[in-house]
């Protein structure tokens, strides 16, 4: 029972052992390993006649396989692998080199035969009994290989790479131009960022393996010259043959052992030749050959007429230019037919289109369609699109559409970006819903420099207006940087420039440009948390138009509107006892009276407050007239003028002290205050008392 169970378990172990050897093999890598370390062994041990012969009609399939293979691919990186492939056969065609001239240079003495069969059959048809043809026709075809298709194949390779990286950054710049102006999608731009790196990684590596294949050519002679010459020193001085029949038998065997390596190197040399000069077509290699090669019935006619023309000449034979005429004849024929349904069809096409379009009319609403941002550059400044040296500009609108979203909690729409030839060379024009909202000039290979206190700037260059603020600039070389930089001027660069541009338009226009439809998305990204507030308040107590009415007057006093539930909160507490607009946002204010004093503190921690006196308070309520939405300000023309010129009064005088002051009023008359003080001073804050949180700093800079 013992040597039984023994048994048993020595018989499930070795079937065990068998199944995961089986599963190892399954598995590609190891495969390959093996075979890779199966080279390296040849290398190193000998080789049987059997194993040699076996070996060299696998060397041959792999070859006629490859050829085959790049045939019938569409495009170049359908075989991206194809480097790899070729170091592969390449060192095993040398390994197999090693092994025949051992076994060559060891049993020559024998005869032919004793390389193994393969090298005897191919060197024996080649020579046809003189081994001095076969010399000359192995030469030839060595040559062949050498001089024209390895030499070109790697030419073109190596041009082919140069090319494809010269290429990249154009190619880049498009994909993000269409990227930024929504023709793509993310997952688009990616797959093709992917595709055009693994173009210029397949032509990168092409143009190295071309060097695989031109040392396997030189290698090849070399190990043909050492097997004949060493075989026969070998033969005659150690093996008692005479000179004639040591170059015959080393000859046969020589020359069998090249062409039978050198054949598949030819194969395989053509085949990468055919990689390589295929980048700039797609389709199979028949499609574009003979779709390009036949398609012109002028050139196979003209070529008719010459074989036909030449077999009618003394001496030459008749039968072969003949028939080749006429074929090619035939070939003219049958590409002009071809040309003219092809060119019927397309009239015909063209006819059904424009019938199409009779019939039906273009829908007018696709003429409705406007872009709510466009970014319009002239010609000179596309460069900026792919600027490597610093931010390209679609990646400094990307993050400034995220800054945006932070600061004030509006989502940008996306900036469509594109060229207008008939902007000058080097102006940007940046419209909103087709409106030209701002303009200016740049000089891509300069920098912008601007002093903070105003004043113009002294280093040479082209004088300019900043034409985000209007201020005094000037253009500078970029080797003026570090200079400007140590006088404390302000340098930035163009794309800075349309950035910073871009900036201060949309805070102006953001409340045009928060929607409807932007106002629900908003709702829509809040926490599951907040959607019983917005199920009670929208559309019970303020409907959806309301709400988005009040978030457009806090965005147009740069109110951020980040903190969206406490908004609603505010909202909702108003509209119990208000359905007034202006009454809901002032509460909102209220509610929001911490964010408004953060962001009106100063440096010194403190908010810089400008009062307004009891007279022109009570001045501003003894002008309100109407009730509820009908109230309105109808202050006297004159007592407008004397206010706007006090204001403008106090403001100057506290500007002379460096301060950016706050114009503090009450809670009833604020909004008022505010349409009349953004008609001359759009940039000041108005703050009511109750916007001024209890842990906030302030500083009463003097009352107006």
């Amino acid at each position: 029972m013992t040597e039984a169970s023994q048994s048993g378990d020595l018989g499930r172990n070795l079937v065990d052992m068998a199944r995961r050897l089986g599963l190892s093999f399954r598995r590609g890598e190891v495969a390959l390993a093996i075979g890779v370390i199966s080279i390296l062994t040849v290398l190193i041990l000998p080789m049987p006649g059997w194993l040699l012969d076996l070996s060299l009609s696998l060397s041959i399939t792999l070859s006629v396989l490859i050829l085959m293979t790049v045939l019938f691919i569409e495009k170049p990186l359908d075989f991206s692998a194809f480097p790899t492939v070729l170091l592969i056969t390449t060192m095993l065609r040398l390994a197999l080199n090693l092994a025949s001239t051992r076994l060559i240079l060891e049993y020559g003495h024998t005869g032919t035969d004793a390389a193994g069969a393969v090298i005897q059959a191919f060197g024996g048809f080649i020579m046809g009994g003189n081994y001095i043809i076969g010399l000359i026709v192995f030469a030839i075809l060595v040559i062949v290989n050498f001089i024209v298709i390895t030499k070109g194949s790697g030419r073109i390779a190596e041009v082919a790479a140069r090319f494809s990286l010269d290429a990249m950054p154009g190619k880049q710049m498009a994909i993000d131009a269409d990227l930024s102006s929504g023709l793509i999608e993310e997952k688009e731009a990616r797959s093709r960022r992917k595709q055009l790196e693994g173009e210029s990684s397949f032509f990168g590596s092409m143009d190295g393996a071309a060097k695989f294949v031109r040392g396997d050519a030189i290698a090849g002679l070399l190990i043909t010259a050492i097997n004949l010459i060493g075989g026969i020193i070998i033969g005659v001085a150690q093996n008692d043959l005479t000179f004639a029949e040591a170059a015959r038998s080393y000859t046969v065997l020589t020359v069998g052992d090249g062409l039978v390596t050198q054949f598949p190197a030819l194969i395989v040399s053509t085949a990468a030749g055919l990689m390589v000069t295929k980048a700039g077509g797609e389709g199979t290699t028949d499609k574009a050959l003979f779709g390009q090669l036949g398609g012109y019935p002028q050139a196979l006619g003209m070529s008719a007429g010459l074989m036909v023309t030449l077999s009618l000449l003394p001496g030459i034979p008749m039968l072969p230019f003949l028939a080749l005429g006429g074929l090619t004849g035939y070939g003219a024929w049958r590409s002009s037919r071809n040309q003219a349904s092809r060119a019927a069809a397309v009239v015909q096409a063209e006819a059904d289109v424009v019938s199409a379009q009779n019939r039906k009319e273009e829908p007018i609403s696709t003429a409705l369609q406007m872009d709510n941002l466009k970014l319009e550059l002239g010609y000179g400044l596309l460069p900026l699109i792919n600027d490597t040296t610093n931010l390209r500009l679609t990646e400094q609108i990307r993050a400034l559409r995220r800054q945006i979203a932070a600061d004030h909690g509006f989502v940008m729409p996306a900036v469509r970006i594109l060229d207008n030839m008939q902007l000058p060379a080097n102006t940007y024009v940046v419209r909103v819903k087709e409106v030209e909202a701002g303009r200016g000039e740049l000089r891509t290979n300069m920098l912008l420099v601007m002093d903070p206190r105003g004043e113009p700037v002294d280093l040479g260059g082209e004088s300019t207006t900043e034409p985000t603020f209007g201020l005094p600039a000037t253009w500078i070389d970029t080797g003026l940087r570090e200079e400007a930089t140590f006088r404390g001027y302000t340098v930035v660069d163009p794309t800075t420039v349309i950035t910073t541009h871009l900036t201060e338009v949309i805070k102006d226009n953001m409340p045009d440009l928060l929607s409807y439809a932007e106002t629900q998305k908003l709702l829509d990204d809040l926490p599951k948390a907040n959607k019983k507030l917005i199920d009670d308040l929208i559309p019970a107590r303020i409907s959806l138009n309301g709400v988005q009415r009040i978030l457009q007057t806090l965005l147009s006093e740069r109110v951020s509107i980040r903190d969206l539930p406490t908004i609603l909160e505010g909202i909702a507490e108003a509209s119990a006892y208000t359905q007034n607009i202006m009454a809901i946002t002032e509460h909102v204010r209220g509610r929001l009276a911490r964010q408004i004093s953060q962001a009106q503190t100063g440096p010194s921690g403190y908010i810089p407050l400008l009062a307004l006196s009891p007279a022109w308070e009570q001045n501003f309520h003894e002008s309100l007239v109407g009730q509820g939405e009908e109230r309105q300000l109808a202050m006297a023309p004159s007592l407008l003028q004397e206010f706007m010129v006090s204001v403008r009064a106090a403001f100057e005088r506290a500007g002379q002290t460096g301060e950016l002051p706050v114009l503090l009023t009450g809670p009833a008359i604020r909004p008022y205050v505010r349409s009349i003080i953004e008609r001359f001073r759009p940039a000041t804050t108005v703050m009511s008392q109750s916007e001024i949180h209890p842990k906030a700093r302030i500083r009463t800079l003097g009352q107006i």
